[in-house]
């Protein structure tokens, strides 16, 4: 079994990777620009969250709760999770494929094979079109089906509202599996802040001074 790389932070919850990912941004970052305004731009990103739900105390306090799911339909309000608009439509239908279904099918049928990697980008696509969810990683290790979602650009402040729906994916191709499902990673290549939520993002870490490590 591989050895843990020690360059991919860890954390215990989704409330705390949110929060360590906050302070990331705003103690490294960099003045930078978007297509909705002036961001604060940090540097690339890797960690690994072992455990997430909406119920997480530092989500039900700082996140922000109109835009968190009906529990009763598991469904974000008013912003789409990875399986709505673009990121969603090419899940389950690139070119005619489902691709959670293709990473089923092809895990059980090469027992050997203990990986498999699934885009969501097309090629020629117009700039605007390109989702931030660009690729999925599935890899079995220790008998535990772990999943990276990659981002080539990420909001960061409400980052959440995406890593808690990826879990829900991971964990269904798993159950396929008969696996259980380990650790969620998720790698974002520009974490960035809107300007316009700086104050809160400030408020947020001013309320919580100290590191949430693992």
């Amino acid at each position: 079994m591989a050895a843990a790389d020690p360059a991919v932070r860890r954390w215990r919850t989704c409330g705390e990777a949110w929060i360590a990912l906050l302070r990331h941004v705003w103690s490294a970052g960099e003045a930078g620009m978007e297509d909705q305004g002036p961001i604060i731009e940090g540097p690339p990103t890797h960690f690994e969250i072992a455990s997430l739900s909406w119920e997480d105390p530092l989500l039900l306090r700082h996140g922000e709760r109109e835009l968190m799911p009906c529990r009763a339909r598991g469904r974000t309000r008013g912003r789409p999770g990875p399986e709505d608009g673009a990121s969603g439509l090419r899940l389950r239908d690139r070119n005619g494929a489902d691709q959670l279904r293709w990473v089923v099918g092809l895990l059980r049928a090469r027992p050997w094979t203990t990986s498999a990697w699934i885009s969501l980008v097309i090629p020629g696509d117009p700039s605007c079109a390109v989702p931030c969810l660009v690729a999925l990683s599935f890899r079995i290790r220790g008998y535990r089906l772990g999943m990276t979602a990659l981002f080539r650009s990420q909001d960061v402040v409400r980052g959440y509202l995406a890593y808690i729906p990826l879990r829900e994916v991971q964990a269904r191709v798993a159950e396929e599996l008969g696996l259980p499902a380990g650790p969620l990673r998720i790698f974002v290549d520009v974490p960035h802040i809107a300007l316009a939520d700086a104050e809160r993002v400030a408020g947020i870490l001013t309320a919580l001074p100290e590191p949430h490590a693992a």
